[in-house]
C-alpha cells in the first residue's frame, strides 16, 4: 500500500474532531469539532485553513445543491452559508429529546442525507437513524442506540452500514428503491479490547474503513467483512476517515482529545490533529444533498 503512515496536517487540538468530507467544488476538506462548535476547512494544496463558529454542537457538514452546506447541529438540520458564516434551520430533529444531538452522517448517490442522533451524555439508548431527502425527514426504524456512528453507503447506493459504538457492532441493511431499508444483518463486531468503532467510510471497491476510538488505528474490511488492512496512528482516538485530493487517494482522519487526562495528552501530543495518509484504492466523490 502507498504511504500508509499517517502524518499530521493540522495540529488544531480538536476536542472532538469528526465528520471529514472532501468537497469537490472547493477542492478542500471540511470537518468539525463537535464540542468546540467549530466547522473547519482545510485546503491541502495551499495549506489554507479557516474556522467557522456554529451556534450549537455540530456533527457534520455536507455540500448542498444550490451551494452552501447542510449542517447537523444539536437541534436539527441547518443550511450553512460559508460565505456569510450563517446557519438557518431546515428542520428540527427530535425536539422532544433535548439531551440528544446529531452526530454523524453520509450522502448517498441519490442525494439522500442519512444521519444519526445520540445521547450527548453517551449513556442513554435514545439515539436513532434518519433519512432526509427533498424536504422530508424520515425515521429509519433503527433506534435504541446510545452512540450512533455513520451511516456509510456502498458506492452503488444499495447498502447502508450503521454503527452502534458502545455495542461494538457494524450492521448492514439493503436500501430499497423507495429509500426504505431491508432487514439489518451483522457485518462486523469489534472487541472492546481493540477499541470502539467510530465513523465508517467506504472506498470505490466497496470496502469499509472503520476508525477505532481508543484503538490507535483504522481498519479496512472487505464487503463481506474480512479484515484487509490496518493503519496504525500515533494517537488513540481515531474518529473518521475521508478520501480526498484530486484523485481521491489521500485519506484524511480526524481525532479527538475528549475525556483524556493531561497525562494522556502528554503521552500523545498530536492527539486532536487532522492526519493524512496515502491509499491505493480511491474513495468516492460526495454527492450533493438534495434539498
Amino acid at each position: 500500500m502507498s504511504d500508509a503512515e499517517p502524518r499530521p496536517m493540522w495540529e488544531l487540538e480538536a476536542e472532538l474532531g469528526e465528520g471529514p468530507v472532501w468537497v469537490e467544488r472547493d477542492q478542500a476538506l471540511w470537518f468539525v469539532d463537535i464540542k468546540k462548535h467549530h466547522v473547519h476547512r482545510f485546503d491541502p494544496a495551499t495549506g489554507g485553513r479557516r474556522t467557522f463558529d456554529a451556534p450549537e454542537q455540530v456533527g457534520f457538514v455536507f455540500p448542498a445543491e444550490g451551494g452552501g452546506f447542510v449542517a447537523g447541529l444539536q437541534s436539527g438540520l441547518y443550511r450553512f452559508d460559508d460565505g456569510t458564516g450563517t446557519f438557518e434551520q431546515i428542520v428540527a430533529v427530535e425536539p422532544e429529546r433535548s439531551g440528544n444531538r446529531l452526530n454523524d452522517g453520509v450522502v448517498d448517490p441519490a442525494g439522500r442525507l442519512w444521519f444519526g442522533t445520540m445521547d450527548d451524555g453517551e449513556t442513554s439508548r435514545s439515539g436513532a437513524f434518519y433519512c432526509f431527502h427533498r424536504g422530508k425527514l424520515t425515521a429509519t426504524g433503527i433506534d435504541g442506540i446510545a452512540i450512533t456512528n455513520g451511516p456509510a453507503v456502498s458506492p452503488d447506493g444499495r447498502v447502508l452500514y450503521v454503527v452502534d459504538t458502545l455495542a461494538g457492532t457494524i450492521d448492514a441493511a439493503d436500501i430499497k428503491e423507495d429509500g426504505s431499508l431491508g432487514e439489518r444483518r451483522r457485518f462486523v463486531t469489534i472487541d472492546d479490547s481493540d477499541g470502539h468503532p467510530d465513523g465508517p467510510t467506504i472506498d470505490s471497491e466497496g470496502c469499509v474503513w472503520i476508525s477505532l476510538y481508543g484503538g490507535w488505528e483504522a481498519r479496512r474490511y472487505s464487503p463481506i467483512g474480512d479484515l484487509l488492512q490496518v493503519v496504525h496512528f500515533p494517537v488513540a482516538n481515531i474518529t473518521k476517515v475521508a478520501f480526498g485530493g484530486s484523485d481521491l487517494r489521500t485519506a484524511f482522519a480526524t481525532t479527538a482529545r475528549q475525556m483524556l487526562s493531561p497525562e494522556d495528552i502528554a503521552r500523545q501530543p498530536l492527539i486532536g490533529s487532522l492526519f493524512s495518509f496515502g491509499v491505493d484504492v480511491p474513495g468516492v466523490e460526495c454527492p450533493l444533498v438534495q434539498l
